[in-house]
């Protein structure tokens, strides 16, 4: 059963009370200057004429505000003289009164005067007016002087009370310097587990080991060992970073904080160093616990790097706050911090040290077994149909991080809904690595028959160039259907699972990006403007090989990189005959790969004859479609084995032979 708060219940009920005085006093305020009738005032000779022309009822004297009422009678209230003053105050039809009042300096003077006024009259005459005389306390001319300015302290109070309790809009003007991290512990516990967590075995290692050392931190201080004070999850954008932190909140039996590293970033000065101070005082009283830090590379940025003279420097501020909360003078233990960025290069070297995050946990992009574990968990809840094969599709998504996957995941099912399907098929998710890749196919996209002969003799030169270069990545298919924002056309390669390249393969990898626009030139003469994704790839390849990677025999064995460069690096680590001679060095090695491709693709004349117009008919074309045109590919293939066995299995359950990919298809696309 589910734990009442009692707290929130009791401040429930308190706001409503508040809430509730301050509508009536509003209200009783409003009723008495809005729908009260005020007496009218006048002056001493009115009334003495009143008096005489025997209009009068009754008399009130109020000794504590020197005030006079005057109440008239039914006759006079039916008199022109009074009726449309009356009327006009909506005092007519109030016969009970007061109608008037009378102000006068003096209660003792009045009495005095009205005595000799009476007796002016004569005792012969039979008017008799009552006359009382009395104290009173007027709650209207209370209200009136005092109403408004104790509705605005009552406002006021409410007002501060909601803003120290962090309520309502601007409800952290009191509470700006408070930490926003949200507690997870037993009662709001996250039901993500490391089973959910799929492809980061290492990294599931690393934390285990520090979710274990809370648990039992027996086990490890009996052998003299301390419990680390901080690890720090880096890797690229989607690899897991976060649902990591999320399972090990999970897993976790220790009161888990989670923030982002914006959450300190403030435009009030002081405001971010606060926060880390309030932030690890709570933590410190629910110890052992852990912190997960998200992007915290918004505040852990190196000091002075990117500072203008004059600048605001809370930042850095908030940094040195951070440092020493982890490791300080006085520091004490049982606070674990967990962060994670994809920027570790900007982050400050103090930081990074060991005795603030003791671990550098890498988060890569998965391999071939990794993305069939990610697939696994990602298909769990979905209905499949008994063709769809995971390794196939994990050797299909090369280069995949574990949030592109989900996505296939997701538009797959998406795609099999649209098509009134009761299971989803292989075909679903072909169609959907295609949209996550290549972008969402443009049926309607109108296209003249002239820039379709382009766009298919430029893929068509891809296709050839790849298929005849041994260090090229194999084919697995290639289209001319439109996909994305702008690309018309697009081929599927199947790249190694490798870190390290050599020159022949970087030089085969820009020939068969040459292919497209080495095909217009020899069939049509002329080239177009659809190579430009292809020359930016080749031109940066060629960059680097000369400027980066030292493979250039001119230029040596040098590297102008600088993986620490500031921010506003405005200077070149090289001189300007240096420059000229990069830029040369460039130059000739396009030159030459644009002249091999171009007499690769003169030779092979015919097989792109026959490529371009199988495109133009069929517009999608796969591996084995290519095989039948113009043969086997001369070199062995670089499949992984395990997917090879899977072959003939996966030939028999695929229903539709335009999808099937032959048992060698994976994922790489270059939009051409």
């Amino acid at each position: 059963m589910k734990k009442k708060n009692t707290n929130n219940f009791m401040n429930n009920n308190f706001n409503n009370q508040i809430w509730m005085i301050l509508g009536v006093t509003i209200f009783i305020y409003l009723s008495f200057s809005f729908f009260a009738s005020k007496p009218i005032t006048i002056d001493y000779n009115r009334f003495q004429k009143m008096i005489r022309s025997y209009d009068v009822a009754k008399i009130v004297v109020i000794k504590n505000q020197e005030i006079i009422e005057i109440t008239l009678n039914e006759d006079a209230l039916l008199n022109s003289n009074y009726k449309d003053e009356l009327e006009s105050s909506n005092l007519l039809n109030n016969t009970y009164g007061p109608h008037y009042n009378l102000e006068v300096s003096s209660i003792e003077s009045f009495e005095n005067r009205y005595d000799e006024l009476i007796n002016s009259l004569g005792k012969q005459n039979s008017y008799e007016i009552e006359y009382l005389t009395e104290s009173r306390t007027d709650i209207y001319s209370f209200l009136q002087t005092w109403g408004f300015t104790i509705l605005i302290l009552i406002g006021f109070w409410f007002l501060l009370r909601r803003m120290s309790s962090g309520g309502g809009p601007g409800g952290q003007i009191f509470n700006i310097s408070k930490s926003k991290a949200s507690l997870f512990d037993k009662e709001s516990k996250v039901k993500l587990t490391f089973r959910d967590v799929a492809g980061l075995e290492e990294a599931k290692e690393e934390v285990k080991e520090i979710v274990e050392f809370l648990q039992n931190p027996k086990k490890f201080t009996k052998l003299g060992g301390k419990i680390p004070k901080g690890a720090l999850l880096v890797g690229s954008p989607g690899t897991g970073k976060t649902l990591l932190a999320k399972a090990v909140a999970g897993e976790a039996n220790v009161p888990f904080y989670s923030l982002s590293g914006s959450d300190f970033v403030e435009m009030f000065v002081g405001v971010g160093a606060a926060r880390v101070r309030d932030l690890f005082k709570k933590a410190k009283e629910k110890a052992p616990c852990i912190v997960f830090i998200d992007e915290i590379d918004a505040i852990g940025r190196s000091r002075g790097r990117g500072q203008m003279p004059g600048s605001n420097d809370e930042r850095e501020n908030t940094l040195n706050s951070l440092l020493v909360e982890m490791d300080g003078f006085s520091t004490d233990s049982g606070v674990i911090i967990l962060a994670a960025t994809n920027r570790p290069d900007v982050l400050d070297s103090a930081l990074l040290r060991p005795g603030r995050f003791d671990r550098q946990i890498s988060i890569d992009k998965p391999d071939l077994r990794g993305r069939e574990e990610i697939f696994k968990v990602h298909v769990r809840n979905l209905k499949l149909n008994d063709g769809v094969n995971v390794k196939n599709l994990a050797a299909q998504t090369p280069g995949f991080a574990g949030a592109e996957i989900a996505n296939v995941c997701n538009e797959s099912a998406l795609i099999a809904a649209r098509k009134n399907k009761n299971s989803i098929e292989m075909e679903d998710f072909q169609d959907a690595i295609d949209r996550v890749i290549g972008g969402l196919e443009k049926k309607n996209k109108i296209i003249s028959p002239e820039e379709k002969k382009i766009v298919a003799y430029h893929e068509a030169g891809h296709a050839v160039a790849g298929w005849y270069l041994e260090h090229a990545d194999p084919l697995v298919k290639v289209s001319i259907v439109p996909r994305g924002i702008a690309a018309l056309g697009y081929a599927q390669y199947l790249p190694k699972e490798q870190f390290l390249y050599q020159t022949d393969q970087l030089l085969d990898e820009m020939c068969m990006a040459l292919g497209g626009r080495a095909a217009e030139e020899i069939v049509f003469g002329k080239i177009s403007t659809g190579a430009l994704s292809d020359l930016e790839r080749i031109t940066k390849m060629a960059y680097s090989i000369v400027s980066v990677y030292g493979m250039n025999k001119n230029i040596g064995n040098l590297s102008f990189f600088d993986s620490k460069q500031s921010d506003y690096n405005f200077t070149k680590p090289y001189s300007e005959s240096t420059a000229e001679k990069i830029d040369q060095e460039v130059k000739r090695i396009i030159d030459n790969a644009y002249l091999r491709t171009k007499k690769l693709l003169i030779e092979k004349k015919s097989d792109l004859e026959k490529i371009a117009t199988k495109l133009l008919e069929k517009e999608i074309l796969f591996q084995n479609d290519l095989e039948k045109l113009i043969g086997k590919r001369p070199f062995k293939s670089n499949l992984d084995l395990s997917f090879e066995e899977d072959k003939s299995q996966e030939e028999k359950k695929t229903t539709n032979k335009k999808n099937e990919l032959d048992g060698e298809d994976s994922n790489q696309i270059t939009e051409k």
